[in-house]
């Protein structure tokens, strides 16, 4: 477990490079967290790591459900589990086909399925303490 804070915008996109060091080659990121916490903030940061071509077309996938930024040399899938009610509507998202394709798989409101999140994700939990200020627990 490592545990990161961030005081303001620019903090969290830290946080993200960091932590993007260890999803570089693609796999499995679970983020947690309450609304407002700064999951699609953090997201933004870790694809203008990742893959900063996409970085303009980043935004919240809750109505979506997915979103796809698709990377000269990664694919990251932005999912935002938020709407989806149980098993039958994740598995209709294309979900399991995703994880299949390679590149990374990022999830937002992950604890709303957990069974469905892989044993070897990474998981991180965004905590708001205050206006700007977040701490990142990464498992």
């Amino acid at each position: 477990m490592k545990v990161y804070e961030s005081n303001d915008l620019a903090g969290t996109e830290e946080v993200a490079r960091e932590i993007a060091q260890k999803v570089k080659n693609g796999g499995f990121l679970a983020l947690y967290g309450g609304m407002g916490a700064g999951k699609t903030s953090f997201v933004r940061g870790l694809v203008k790591a990742l893959c900063p071509e996409c970085l303009d077309l980043v935004h919240s996938p809750t109505f979506a459900i997915v979103n796809e930024y698709r990377g000269k040399e990664l694919a990251i899938f932005h999912f935002d589990l938020y709407r989806l009610t149980d098993e039958e509507d994740l598995y209709s998202t294309g979900f399991y086909d995703y994880a299949e394709q390679g590149g990374l798989v990022i999830t937002e409101w992950s604890e709303l399925f957990e069974s469905s999140i892989p044993k070897d994700a990474l998981k991180l939990t965004i905590e708001s303490l205050g206006d700007t200020k977040r701490r990142f627990t990464l498992c």
